[in-house]
């Protein structure tokens, strides 16, 4: 198989000590996602070469670039690590031709793996190709940016924050051209946001960073399934959609062991998608409720209690049915106490379909997936 990323590496800023230690597939999109301030950025700069930390060892594609105890500090460009920020970060005295061919120049031919005209045609810029930096709206910016990277034939690409400077429209724009550049060049990517509707769209694997450390790492739906994963906490459902509820505006996705009512996700009916039921979305119930506007209930058993924290409570909810998933709920521990839930007891999880918005990025079409929405 070929090697993908590892990181273990250490360094104080002044009070904050960033420790983070994760590895990376050598395919699709590891994403690092914390709170603002979890030292995300900072730990891309220790990847990328920009800062050094002061212990551990990096590996990029099985070439260790940095070892302390070795010696080792690979300069930024033999890394081969191409990197997209917030702002674009453009020449502005040179025009997108111009700034996508220092790429390219920065490459020697034999190492060059990614040709001029396919990365044009894939970000769709052949008509801005002529225009100054000055003139190109965001979106644009970012497009010239991402393809000024990929011309550098990287065998990573690190993206920090890419879409944070964007509108929803622009953001809604750039999406789904990283998901395809991720799979038309196979490059690797670190993506790194707080925004988890950005992370359910395009992430393969999860690290999670909380001040400064690696709280949890691994597939994207194992890490969110973890009671520990904070306010990422919940449960990602991979689902098809099935049908529609004509003038309700509602849609039914269809998923192992059972199927979700949401708003209609305006998907092609059997497109897949992924679902985010976050664990503060999900309620739980001793009997199976009547008489009640919640539409999702799902009959379960409590698998799991959390450690308390604070004056609440992750509870584990295994639903009945052949491949069915955990169920995270997040209760105060009071609620818990008072249904005195505990490992094998039969309970309903109660989830409105109203949490389940699309609007908020709680539905997408999954990783490796690319589909047109109705009109």
């Amino acid at each position: 198989m070929k090697p993908g990323i590892e990181v273990d590496v250490g360094r104080r800023l002044g009070a904050f000590e960033i420790e983070a230690r994760f590895t990376a597939e050598a395919a699709g999109v590891t994403a690092l996602f914390g709170e603002s301030g979890a030292g995300k950025t900072s730990v891309i700069d220790m990847i990328a070469g920009v800062s050094r930390p002061d212990r551990g060892r990096i590996s990029i594609g099985g070439e260790t670039v940095f070892d302390s105890a070795a010696g080792i500090d690979r300069p930024p460009d033999r890394r081969r690590a191409g990197c997209v920020f917030q702002d674009a970060r453009l020449f502005p005295h040179m025009d997108v031709r111009a700034n996508l061919r220092y790429g390219l120049r920065r490459t020697p031919p034999e190492r060059r793996l990614v040709a001029f005209d396919r990365v044009v045609s894939v970000l769709g810029i052949a008509h801005i190709l002529n225009r100054r930096t000055g003139f190109l709206s965001g979106g644009e910016r970012q497009r010239v940016a991402i393809g000024r990277a990929v011309l550098s034939s990287p065998r990573l690409l690190l993206m920090d924050e890419p879409l944070a400077a964007l509108d929803a429209e622009r953001r809604a724009e750039i999406l789904p051209l990283i998901e395809h550049l991720r799979d038309a060049f196979a490059i690797p990517i670190v993506y790194v946001s707080h925004r988890f509707d950005e992370i359910l769209r395009l992430a393969d694997r999860l690290v999670l960073m909380r001040g400064g450390r690696v709280a949890a790492e691994g597939p994207l739906g194992e890490t969110v399934g973890r009671l520990d994963a904070g306010a990422a906490a919940g449960t990602v459902i991979e689902a098809r959609l099935a049908a529609r509820a004509g003038l309700h505006g509602s849609a039914r996705l269809d998923f192992a062991g059972g199927a979700i009512t949401a708003p209609d996700p305006g998907l092609p009916i059997g497109a897949p998608v992924r679902v985010h039921i976050r664990a503060r979305d999900v309620s739980i119930a001793l009997e199976h409720p009547r008489g009640i506007s919640i539409l999702n209930m799902f009959a379960g058993t409590v698998v799991e209690l959390g450690a308390p924290a604070g004056p609440y409570v992750d509870v584990g909810v295994g639903l009945e049915g052949a491949g069915a998933p955990v169920l995270r709920a997040r209760l105060t521990r009071h609620s818990a106490a008072r249904l005195g839930l505990r490992p094998g007891l039969p309970v309903t999880a109660l989830v409105k379909a109203v949490a389940i918005d699309p609007m908020a990025g709680l539905i997408s079409p999954p990783a490796n997936q690319d589909h047109g929405r109705e009109a």
